[in-house]
């Protein structure tokens, strides 16, 4: 995995050598200028802003080390602490290869052996025009879309989380607020929907049960409020299990209860309440 990467837009635009030293030292340059409205996060030696060059902008996350405090924690509670940048941009390619729609890094560089001191950054371009499934599906309860949109995002979504998952990728913060929709696609077959927020992103040969359990109730837990029907979650079921309905249903029954379990936990931890009854029926 090389050190650094520079896309010769930003190169040219401002005088950038292709070294980690170079970009490091401009990342670090435009997160010390930045304004306060435009800083996203500033804590636990990670630094998130949005800056502009010329007429396109960019989100820039800039890591300074963790220090070996904050590693051990993270051990002593059997958490992988997040290092620097590398995580998020070997996600961003390994997705972008598997046709999953996701960030487009402008750049990227890391500095340094010493894990509680490594400096690095990853900038990405502004998903400018999308706006977060959260948000769009906020009111679905009450003022329910066309099917056929409904029917996109749920396949889409699927066909995302598949992907993600037989490839050995799990995200660790499946959210539909982590997901951004370009609107402009609905009208396609397929839609664009962007997952975003990968710096916590694991990649292996294999994702392991308990990690893709995590994932898929957290994007249940996440949508919980937005209508949903049993008749969408068997579609959900159909289009991410290789073989469809009737193969996960007989050879991975125990996963889907463990997810169910697992979202429904997570609502009544967050919400303190109940989590909404399923609509009696989908409109097909």
């Amino acid at each position: 995995m090389p050190e650094s990467y520079l896309r010769q837009d930003i190169a040219a635009s401002e005088g950038l050598a292709n070294t980690s030293s170079a970009i490091l030292s401009w990342g670090e340059q435009l997160a010390a200028s930045a304004a306060q409205d435009d800083i996203f996060r500033n804590k636990e030696g990670r630094k998130t802003l949005r800056f502009s060059i010329g007429s396109k902008s960019f989100f820039l996350k800039l890591h300074s080390g963790v220090g070996w405090g904050e590693i051990v924690k993270n051990l002593l509670q059997l958490r992988l602490p997040i290092l620097g940048a590398s995580n998020e941009y070997r996600a961003v390619l390994a997705l972008s290869e598997l046709g999953v729609d996701t960030m487009s890094v402008a750049a990227y560089a890391s500095s340094g052996a010493n894990p509680a001191q490594q400096h690095s950054l990853i900038v990405t371009d502004d998903l400018v025009g999308t706006v977060s499934l959260e948000d769009y599906c906020m009111d679905w309860a009450s003022a329910p879309p066309e099917y056929s949109t409904r029917l996109k995002i749920l396949l889409k979504l699927a066909d995302s989380a598949g992907r993600m998952h037989r490839a050995g990728i799990n995200h660790r913060d499946f959210y539909i607020c982590h997901f951004h929709l370009d609107e402009s696609t609905l009208d396609q077959p397929r839609p664009t929907c962007h997952i975003i927020d990968l710096h916590r992103a694991q990649l292996r040969a294999r994702t392991p049960r308990r990690w893709r359990v995590k994932d898929i109730a957290g994007l249940y837990f996440s949508a919980m409020d937005c209508g949903l029907s049993r008749r969408d979650l068997f579609r959900f079921i159909h289009h991410y299990t290789p073989g469809g309905l009737r193969a996960a249903m007989r050879e991975d029954a125990s996963f889907w209860g463990a997810v169910e379990r697992t979202a429904q936990k997570l609502y009544r931890r967050v919400h303190g309440r109940e989590p909404p009854a399923l609509m009696a029926r989908g409109r097909s």
